[in-house]
């Protein structure tokens, strides 16, 4: 009766699961589920529905949790999706990889899950097979979904690996799949298109949510802000940082959901405040640590985001803080670039610079591959301590750059400013000879000889240059230019050898080009262009002919003559002189009252010794004039034909004397 009776709860207690799921109500049908495993704890259909509930609910611990506790009973053949999708869900992705690799049958949902587990193990070429087989081999309302998902694959390809995508024939019909492909344009540099893509993908969003009526603005604004984000990023590449800074703070303002997204966005924002603005980067900064970021990005964007904290560190003179994450870097990717160079950066800003050398001597020596980069850094500290010779010994070790001509370049104008003109000699020397074994009939080899016998005859090494022009000529004979240098450098040395080669000239007829020379001047590039006369008429033919006969009459005017001009009397002979150069200047008569104003601190009053008038009188000047050997007297009656007064000018002067001497005896 017993056993009758709990057969009859159970059976009652099933219809109840089974009504809730088709509901939807999970939570419910747990509670009927658990009331089962009371009545049969090993009841393996009623495990299945507890764990497929807690996993609807969102409780993946627990559930897994219930798997690893009857592993008797729920087996891998029976439950390894649900073990697997538990996993994946709590970021243990390598776990649910072995899970699902263990399970005995692979069924279409361990494939799609297997496609998910790929891709967050960033294993793109796997991924992209297993999607590929997945679309090939299933036919159902999911397809959309793979498509969108292999597509999504190809743009990490594009962006992470820099593989060119192949053409997969996907209908760009959903703006999931143009913003994909958008992706993949951005990491091929093709930066226009990808932005026609996105404003495609932008029109398809809204006109998909348009359709669904609950779907608010706020709604549409938050799903399209992931668009808008990649839209800025575009516009930093292209240099419109305004542009872009301004699309990236609208998006944090809408305070949207995607944690990954706020910390990209924020990442970005730092790169373009760079080291301005530095209290908003470190506000920036928070985003990036928000919680699940990790989850959500792939390890080059974490490894971006982790490089400008140290840089932010570094410009925030958070020395400690700085060597701290560029030591953690470091060690996390111990052949990467960029956590010695800030090391090095942090030890320069500290005036370090023989230990950031050393630094990077240390690095450069551990990892070869990567020294050429190294040293070219430790070249540059050298100049800047104005070790140019040593500069130059590091960059000529740098094997697999010593021929490029950017490199010759630079190390024969640091040889020429050091005035070593031997071993910038030899650097062009050994490059032409690379060219010479490698590349004998590159232009780049013929550009660097021509150079090379330049060089040489500008630091007069004649002969030198000449081996170099001749070299040049045997190899293009035709070439007009080497020959007229080879002459030109054979008359300084051979006067006779430059005669010889000269015959070897083309005549001036042979030389002469087919030019109008009207044409070229009047040409729009053309710098100096020829006036045509313009044909004149009688009448302006009359009036340019009387213009002329007036222009013709005109006489030059007589210099003026002073007023007081006298031409008895011989011209004063300083008359040329400044005023203050002339031996008779006596200075400027100053008032003695005007004088007196102003000196002293308010309310003083000037002493006897200041207004004595018998002493300036008498005096000497105060300073010594030119000419003073033939000055004349103080006392003399002669006065220089330039300061004759005018026979009729009235006697203002004189007036003017007396009142001074008036107001002098008025001091006393």
């Amino acid at each position: 009766m017993a056993a009758a009776a709990g057969a009859a709860a159970a059976a009652g207690l099933w219809s109840e699961v089974n009504r809730c799921g088709q509901n939807g109500d999970f939570a419910r049908a747990l509670k009927s589920v658990n009331k089962i495993l009371q009545i049969n704890k090993d009841d393996v259909t009623a495990l299945q529905c507890k764990v497929v509930c807690l996993i609807q609910n969102g409780n993946f611990k627990e559930a897994l949790g219930v798997i690893n506790t009857h592993t008797k009973v729920l087996t891998s053949d029976v439950i390894a999706f649900e073990k697997a999708y538990c996993e994946y869900r709590l970021n243990r992705i390598e776990s649910a990889l072995k899970t699902i690799q263990s399970a005995s049958q692979q069924t279409d949902k361990l494939k799609e899950l297997y496609g998910q587990v790929l891709y967050r193990l960033e294993r793109y070429d796997d991924c992209l097979a297993a999607y590929r087989d997945l679309i090939r081999n299933s036919q159902d309302e999911y397809e959309e979904e793979r498509k969108t998902n292999l597509s999504a694959v190809v743009a990490a390809q594009s962006t992470w690996e820099k593989v060119v995508p192949e053409d997969l024939g996907l209908r760009e019909a959903t703006y999931e799949l143009c913003y994909n492909s958008a992706c993949a344009l951005i990491g091929q540099g093709k930066l226009n298109e990808a932005m026609k893509k996105l404003q495609k993908a932008e029109e398809l969003c809204r006109q998909s949510l348009s359709e669904d009526s609950d779907v608010t603005e706020e709604d549409t604004a938050a799903e399209l802000a992931i668009i808008h984000g990649q839209m800025a990023y575009i516009m930093q590449l292209q240099g419109r940082t305004e542009d872009a800074l301004q699309l990236y703070n609208q998006i944090i303002k809408l305070k949207p959901t995607d944690v990954g997204l706020l910390a990209v966005i924020a990442n970005n924002i730092i790169t373009i405040n760079k080291d301005q603005n530095v209290f908003d980067s470190k506000k920036k900064v928070k985003l990036t640590n928000a919680e699940g970021v990790e989850h959500k990005l792939s390890k080059k964007q974490l490894q971006a985001i982790e490089f400008n904290k140290a840089l932010l560190a570094m410009y925030t003179n958070q020395a400690d803080q700085c060597r701290k994450l560029s030591a953690s870097l470091q060690s996390q990717s111990p052949e990467h670039l960029l956590p010695v160079l800030i090391q090095a950066a942090q030890l320069c800003r500290e005036k370090q610079h023989a230990k950031a050398v050393g630094l990077l001597q240390d690095f450069a020596d551990q990892h070869p591959a990567n020294a050429a980069e190294i040293k070219l850094t430790m070249a540059q500290l050298k100049i800047a301590q104005g070790s140019v010779t040593k500069a130059c010994m590091i960059l000529r070790s740098i094997e697999e750059l010593q021929h490029k001509p950017g490199m010759v370049s630079a190390l024969v104008t640091m040889y020429s400013h050091e005035e070593d003109i031997d071993s910038a000699i030899e650097v062009f020397t050994q490059a032409i000879q690379w060219y010479q074994q490698y590349q004998p009939k590159s232009a780049v080899h013929l550009s660097l000889i021509r150079e090379a016998a330049n060089f040489k005859l500008k630091h007069g090494r004649k002969k030198e240059a000449i081996s170099d022009l001749e070299e040049l000529w045997k190899q293009n004979p035709k070439d007009v230019h080497t020959l007229a240098q080879l002459i030109s450098a054979y008359s300084l040395v051979d006067p006779e050898k430059a005669k010889v080669l000269s015959k070897h000239l083309p005549s001036s007829d042979t030389m002469s080009l087919k030019v109008d020379v009207d044409a070229l001047e009047n040409s729009h590039g053309a710098t100096y262009v020829r006036k045509k006369a313009a044909k004149l008429t009688g009448d302006n033919q009359q009036k340019e002919q009387g213009q002329g006969e007036v222009k013709k009459k005109k006489k030059k005017k007589k210099g003026k003559l002073p007023k007081n001009y006298d031409p008895k009397v011989t011209p004063d002979p300083e008359r040329w002189l400044p005023m203050r150069e002339r031996s008779y200047y006596r200075g400027r008569k100053k008032g003695k009252k005007k004088d007196q104003v102003g000196k002293g601190t308010q309310g003083s009053t000037t002493t006897g010794s200041e207004l004595d008038a018998s002493r300036t009188a008498s005096s000497p000047p105060t300073s010594p004039r030119p000419g003073s050997g033939a000055a004349v007297s103080a006392t003399s009656n002669v006065i220089p034909p330039r300061h004759q007064k005018p026979a009729g000018a009235p006697a203002t002067k004189k007036k003017q004397q007396q009142k001074k001497k008036k107001g002098a005896k008025g001091g006393w």
